[in-house]
Formats: structure tokens, sequence, C-alpha cells
């Protein structure tokens, strides 16, 4: 049952934040190094890599593999998966696809495929099954002082082989030998609600050792055939695809994350007054918006993005489907996104995760001018008159972005920023939002 709630009457804070400057900005490229696979080369590439005997041998006909997809936004997510489903059923079996992100899409299994289905991964478009559902059943107990049981999906479990679909990439709030990846898809992953939580109840401190203890559980128990995970560039775009049999994920998994840290994206100015961001979504990042761009880190146990005062958030993409987590690590954000937020697809992911702070409402103002606006009045001891913004689209796409004009002198030597456009006035409409 669902309680209703009545929405705050917004103060009309025009009067108190009229006086407050929004400065000129102006827009800059920002260049990073760029190694990329173009997505129609990616079927091949898979199928090159599988066809080699080490992964080959594994598939066999009649047999039903289930291949795991997850709830990042991961670039080509749809063409790598299709292309892991054709390459089964190249061999003669059976392939499904099982949604592996923990408590993810509300923890139920229709928020679960609906997801996928916002990424282009259907049962149509992929040409096999897709089973969605929470029920895990359990394979084994972590190698520890004090063993804990370990679940996966049911559906995988009873498949004859699994294949990881997955990208691996640095996680937004610790650090370790094995973060974003294949041993994560497996232990947050693959054991839905149940082992999210698990994996979680000790908190981001103990995630570093508590991934790979499930994760290798899962390895020894489970059908678990290969890997076939990518990595991707600054701008979004997979720049690597390989796989990585199971009894060598251990070993290689390490590697992989250094170079995928080696590609990240940054803002490359230092720090800010405000940091604008237009949307935050769960396709953009786990938190809404990545900290490892944007600073805004829910836990102590990593650091580095942009140090900034204040953080304003505009919007929410509509992939996100309402689910604003991450929202609470914003200063202000807007009536816009008050709005959207579907509370029941954000509270059992903070909740699973033990992090409750994304999922705090910040103050709410009536548009983006106000939300600008109470940022830079808020902050303390910078120039007023000239304050130092940047605005992003998201965390994810940071080609592009915007400087205020106290940049203006700097970035011209900063390297890798080129600047695109002289300083002008933010298009605000009549109703105060940015065009």
């Amino acid at each position: 049952m669902q309680t209703e709630l009545r929405g705050p009457v917004l103060p009309d804070m025009s009067p108190f934040l009229r006086d407050t400057r929004v400065p000129k900005m102006f827009r800059v490229r920002q260049v990073f190094p760029r190694p990329r696979i173009d997505r129609e080369a990616l079927p091949g590439l898979i199928f090159d890599c599988l066809d080699q005997p080490k992964f080959a041998e594994r598939v066999k006909p009649g047999m039903r593999i289930a291949i795991t997809a997850g709830s990042r936004g991961i670039a080509n997510n749809d063409v790598t998966t299709k292309a892991i489903a054709d390459w089964v059923k190249s061999r003669g079996a059976k392939p499904f696809i099982v949604p592996a992100m923990g408590s993810h899409g509300g923890a139920t299994a229709e928020g679960q495929a609906q997801i996928l289905a916002g990424y282009g991964i259907t049962e149509e478009r992929m040409g096999c099954p897709i089973v969605s559902s929470m029920e895990t059943v359990k394979i084994g107990r972590t190698e520890e002082e004090h063993p804990r049981d370990v679940f996966i999906d049911r559906n995988a479990h009873e498949a004859d082989g699994i294949i990881l679909g997955c990208r691996v990439k640095p996680h937004t709030a610790f650090r370790g030998p094995y973060e974003s990846g294949m041993m994560k898809m497996m232990a947050i992953g693959l054991g839905k609600q149940y082992g999210a939580e698990a994996c979680h109840e000790q908190g981001f401190k103990n995630m570093a050792k508590n991934v790979p203890l499930f994760g290798k559980c899962i390895l020894k128990n489970a059908r678990v055939l290969f890997g076939v995970p990518t990595i991707e560039n600054a701008y979004d775009e997979t720049c690597k695809v390989t796989a990585v049999a199971a009894e060598d994920i251990e070993a290689e998994e390490p590697g992989l994350l250094k170079e995928a840290f080696s590609y990240m994206p940054r803002i490359l100015v230092e720090s800010c007054d405000v940091l604008v961001v237009d949307a935050i979504g769960k396709n953009f990042s786990g938190d809404g918006m990545d900290p490892n761009i944007t600073g805004t880190f829910c836990t102590p146990y990593a650091t580095g993005g942009i140090d900034a005062q204040r953080v304003a958030v505009l919007n929410i993409s509509p992939e996100s489907h309402g689910n604003g987590i991450g929202l609470g690590y914003a200063s202000a954000t807007t009536a816009r996104v008050y709005g959207q937020l579907d509370l029941g697809a954000m509270y059992p992911n903070a909740i699973t995760c033990t992090v409750l702070g994304g999922v705090r409402i910040p103050i709410v103002l009536r548009n983006d001018r106000e939300c600008i606006q109470c940022c830079v009045k808020s902050c303390n001891e910078i120039d007023k008159l000239n304050p130092r913004i940047v605005r992003i689209p998201n965390s994810l796409h940071l080609e592009h972005i915007m400087l205020s004009e106290a940049y203006w002198d700097e970035a011209k030597d900063i390297p890798g920023v080129e600047v695109e456009s002289e300083p002008e006035d933010l298009p605000f409409d009549t109703e105060g939002n940015l065009l």
C-alpha cells in the first residue's frame, strides 16, 4: 500500500535572490585520448573473441545459457548483449538474458525488465527471452572466519552456463582491485536484492573485501563460463571489448580496472564555487552523478572529482524513470526534479546499499535561475559579482561544458581545453528555466 504525500507549496524566493548575479558563461571543449571501437564493428570483434577454442568449447549445442545485463548506461549495451546472444545461438545453444542489477528497478522483476527495455534490450531486438525474476537460490558460503551465505538468481543458476556481460569501471564509493566489473556483476548483480544487501551490510568500508569474497564463491559454485567485459573512453564510447575465462577473472580484472581508470574523463578545472549539473540519472552513474567527476562522494572511502562549494541539479534524465538517487548530495534543485521523483525506485536502492544520504531532498527552488542563484548566494568567501561556475550536461558527457567568465583568462592556458565561444548570458525563458 502506498501513502500519498502532499507536496510542499514552494515559496517565492525571487525577492530574496533577485539581486544575485548569474554571470556570463562561455563554452569550452575538453579533449581527452579517444581510442574507440565503432558500434558496427562490435559484433564481429565479440565473435572473434568468443570463437577462440578457450571459449567456444564451453558452449555446446542444446545448452541453455544465461547472459547478464545490468542497469548502468553502458555504451552500446544493446549491441554487445545481442552479439553475445547471437554467438551463443551460432553454437547451437539457447541464450536468455537475465537482469543482473541487485536491487535496482525498485527491487522488482517488472522494474528491472523495464530498465533493460529503456536501453533497447528487449526480447524482440535481442532475439531471445528476457527472464526477469527476483528469486534467488543459495549456492555456497564465503571463505572467511564467519562465513556468509551466497545467493544468485535462480534462473541463472539453473542454466547450463552463465556469461557475464558487463563493463569495467571505477566505482563511485570505494577503492579496491575489484570495483565495478565482473566480480561485482556476480556478487551484487546476480545476487539480486539479497546479494546486494549482503555485500553492502558491512558498509562501503568493507566493499573492497566483500565483492571478491562473494564473487569467488560464485565462481567456485555456479556455472560461470566466462565474461565479456567492455571498457569505455572519456567520451562514453566503447574502446575495448575482451573475453575472460571464469578461472582467469580473479587475476585479470584488476588490470582491466587500471586501464579503465586511465580513460576516465574529468572536469579540467580543479575547483569552482558552483557546479551546475543539467541532469542526473542512473543511466549516467549508479549514483545519479558520478562523484569521480562531481566530487559528491557518499562515503569517505573514495576521493576525486572537482572541488565545488555548491552543486545545483536541474533535471533527471527520462531514462532514470524518476530514480533521483544522488540528489541528496546536491545543494539545491528545482521543482521540476522534485515533481519527477519516484521514491519507490529510490528508497530500496538506498536502503539496500545502507547509504541514505543520496535520497535526501535538498532545498527546492521554483526554476533553474533561482536554483543557480541560491547556490551562488549561499557560498562563503567568494566573489559574488564574479563567481566561478562550471556547468556540465551530466557526469558522463564532458566533452562540451561551460565555464563562467571568471575562468576566461586562465581557460586558454589549461591543457586539453579549447575555448569555443565568447562569454554570454545564459538563455533563460520567461519561467526562469534554461532553454
